[in-house]
Parts: C-alpha cells; sequence; structure tokens
C-alpha cells in the first residue's frame, strides 16, 4: 500500500470549502446548545428541564430521520444543506428575541421556557436533514480512496469547533451575557450560508429518482441490518453515549458542585472536544483502520472509565481531565464509526443509511441527554452518571463476548480496494 497522504482531502479546493462551512456553522450550533442549557437551567433550576432540551429535540429528529434520508437520496445537496441552513437561522433568531429584555420582563418564566422547548423541537426536524446531507456531500467532493482521509478532517473540523464553541459560549455568556451571545449566533449561521454558495450544485447519483417512499425506506433499513459492521460499530456507540451523556449535567456540575460558575462549565463543556480534536489530527497521520473493532471496543471502554472519575470528582481539575480523555476515546471512536461508513455506504444509499445512523447516534445524544436528567432527578447527580458509565463498561464486555466477529473486524482490504478503483 502506498504512503499515506495525511493532508489528501485537503487538497480538494471545495472539500475546503465545506469544512469552512461546517466549521461555522458546528460553532454557532454548539454555542447555542451551550447558551440554551445555561438559560434554561438559571430559569428552572431543576436538571430534569436539561434532560427535556434532549427530548425535545430527539421526537423530530427519531420520527423524520427515515425520511427525511429518503429525501436526501432523491435531492441535491448543496441547495438542500442551504434550504437547512436557512431554516436553522430562523430558529437562532427566535431564541434571540426570546431573550430580549422587555420580552424577559413581560412574559412568564413558563411562556419563555415553552417556547424555547418549541424552537429547540423545531431544531429536531432539521438535525433529521443536517446529518445525512452533510455525509452525501462529502462524498462528491473528493475521491474515495481519500474518504477515510476526508472523514477524518471532517471529524476533525466538527471536534474543533465544539471545542471552540462551547468555551466560546462560556465566556460569552460571562461577558455580553445571553442575549447577545445568541446574536453572535444568528450572525454565524448567516455567515456559513453565504459561503456555501461558493460550492457548486452536484449531480444526483441515485438510480432510483421518483423511487416509492416505503420501499426506499426498507431498502436502506435491509442494508444497514444485514451489514454487520455498520451496525456493530452503531449500536455498540449508541448505547455507550446513551448511558454515557454526562455532559448534560455539566451545568449543575459547574454551579452546583465544583461551582466555578459560567467560566468554568466553559471549560468543562469544552475539555471533551479538545481530547477528540487533537485524536483526530493524530489518526489523520496514523490510520487505524487495522483491528478497527477491537480498538472501537477499547476506545469505547476507556470513554466508559473517564465517565466514573468525572461522576466521582469533587475537584475542578480532575474532572477536566476525565473529560478529556472521554474525547479522547470519544475521537478514536468517531474516526473508526465514519471511517466504516463511508468505506461499505454504496453512493445512491448514503442518504438512508446516514439517517439510520443519525437515529442510533446523533438522536442518541438527546436520549442520552433526558436519560441523564431523569436518573439525575431519581438518583442525584453524581449516582447518575457513575451509573451510566457502568452500564457502558457492561456494554463493551458484553459485545466483546458475544460477537467475536466484531472484535476481528479490520478495514485495511476495504481500503486497498477503493484505491485501486480510483
Amino acid at each position: 500500500m502506498k504512503k499515506k497522504d495525511p493532508y489528501a482531502a485537503l487538497r480538494f479546493k471545495e472539500f475546503n470549502i465545506f469544512l469552512l462551512v461546517r466549521f461555522v456553522l458546528v460553532f454557532g450550533w454548539s454555542m447555542q446548545f451551550i447558551v440554551i442549557e445555561w438559560q434554561v437551567y438559571s430559569l428552572t433550576k431543576d436538571p430534569l428541564s436539561l434532560g427535556i432540551i434532549g427530548l425535545m429535540e430527539i421526537i423530530p429528529a427519531l420520527s423524520m430521520a427515515l425520511f427525511a434520508g429518503h429525501i436526501v437520496d432523491q435531492s441535491e445537496k448543496r441547495n438542500l444543506l442551504a434550504k437547512c441552513i436557512a431554516a436553522f437561522s430562523l430558529i437562532s433568531l427566535g431564541l434571540f428575541l426570546l431573550t430580549w429584555p422587555k420580552i424577559v420582563s413581560d412574559w412568564s418564566t413558563n411562556t419563555i421556557l415553552y417556547s424555547i422547548y418549541g424552537l429547540v423541537f423545531f431544531g429536531g426536524f432539521l438535525r433529521a436533514f443536517f446529518g445525512p446531507t452533510i455525509f452525501s456531500l462529502v462524498a462528491l467532493l473528493v475521491p474515495k480512496r481519500v474518504y477515510p482521509n476526508a472523514a477524518t478532517w471532517n471529524s476533525s473540523t466538527w471536534q474543533m469547533a465544539t471545542v471552540l464553541g462551547p468555551a466560546f459560549a462560556g465566556f460569552s455568556i460571562h461577558w455580553i451575557g445571553v442575549h447577545w451571545s445568541l446574536c453572535i449566533i444568528f450572525g454565524l449561521v448567516i455567515l456559513s450560508f453565504i459561503i456555501l454558495f461558493q460550492i457548486p450544485k452536484k449531480p444526483i447519483l441515485n438510480p432510483k429518482i421518483g423511487e416509492p417512499v416505503m420501499q426506499s425506506l426498507k431498502e436502506g433499513l435491509k442494508f444497514v441490518f444485514k451489514t454487520k459492521a455498520i451496525l456493530g460499530a452503531i449500536t455498540l456507540d449508541m448505547v455507550a453515549v446513551l448511558f454515557g451523556g454526562a455532559v448534560a449535567l455539566l451545568p449543575i456540575f459547574a454551579m452546583d458542585i465544583l461551582k466555578v460558575g459560567s467560566e468554568g462549565f466553559g471549560v468543562l463543556r469544552a475539555a471533551p472536544a479538545v481530547g477528540a480534536f487533537l485524536t483526530m489530527l493524530i489518526t489523520a497521520y496514523i490510520p487505524i483502520s487495522k483491528n478497527a473493532g477491537m480498538k472501537l471496543l477499547v476506545a469505547i471502554f476507556g470513554f466508559g472509565v473517564c465517565i466514573i472519575v468525572f461522576g466521582l470528582s469533587s475537584i475542578f481539575w480532575i474532572s477536566v481531565v476525565a473529560l478529556f480523555f472521554s474525547g479522547v476515546t470519544d475521537g478514536v471512536s468517531m474516526v473508526i464509526r465514519q471511517t466504516i461508513l463511508q468505506l461499505k455506504t454504496p453512493d445512491h444509499m448514503r442518504g438512508r443509511v446516514a439517517s439510520v445512523n443519525s437515529m442510533f447516534i446523533g438522536s442518541s445524544n438527546e436520549l442520552g441527554a433526558f436519560e441523564s436528567g431523569l436518573t439525575a432527578k431519581l438518583m442525584g447527580t453524581v449516582t447518575a452518571v457513575v451509573f451510566g458509565g457502568t452500564m457502558t463498561l457492561i456494554t463493551v464486555i458484553t459485545t466483546g463476548i458475544v460477537s467475536p466477529s466484531f472484535r476481528k473486524l479490520d478495514l485495511t482490504k476495504d481500503l486497498e480496494a477503493h484505491e485501486k478503483e480510483d
């Protein structure tokens, strides 16, 4: 096999433009999530209210996911992403208006809270389209031989944005308050919309345009469930994210347990993304396709251990270190999973496969947030986090025992096949 070029995907201009769009958009999106969490907990002082944020997003995201995948596979990807960003800008504008001082003083707390939940609910519908559209568009910007490298840089860009977005949000809340922080977010969304049009429209590769919806959905589900590598990877990660969703409780740790305020909250929220980002940069130079199954199991086991350490810690810097290494292990998991999806998914089914992935992984973040909020309400915050980490460890051990074929999963041959194809 030829020596790997760690910058292979970055040598394509359109892919660089796409990375810029994604960075700006995710930076704003991650900022917005942090600001909403802070505002909601400030209004309610109730951990369950943080879980409800996740629930409000997961209901429409799950209900629309498969249909979104069908629409993505039938649509031109650049314009579809533009429509999603335009709709997202309306959510950002709505949140900005909801925190206007006059509205805050004139409206009741419940009215503001329910309005925030309503906008988050609308965002859940968009979430169903964002993931499949972005996943499908990446495959149209670079040749197949650099899919793994593109997956690494794509994930790294996402992680960089989620490093800087939450950290900036924490400082921004402290410096200019929630209201003007949301104004910045609205501006970022508009900027990403403008930059996107530097990428020309792309061809639709699906040979079955106009295929009946139910037949299309059935075909997508059948492909995922018969492709054991894809099914195993996303199922394992789903359970880990579901029970390891400690980040949803970070406002409680920052305010009530570690007592570090909004600035400390930003640091805690950014720590996992810093670890994941650094890991992804390393994987650009050291591919992890060999023995991918075992590496994925080890990574998620390590993630569970880090979550337990974080839950038990009452010292700020120990908590930061635990979250940092949870990001390191999650970064390995993300790169392996994205590489599996890119290498094993045919072009005409990318939207539907990505939608199933979003149902398993993306939505499990929100469901994990609800699970964390609910268990924190029932068990207490610390016990809930330790419980989640323990369940992650049990899941990994069980998967490793009952699925020896997944332990032996290796992506080297798939990568060599794509290099010969190009």
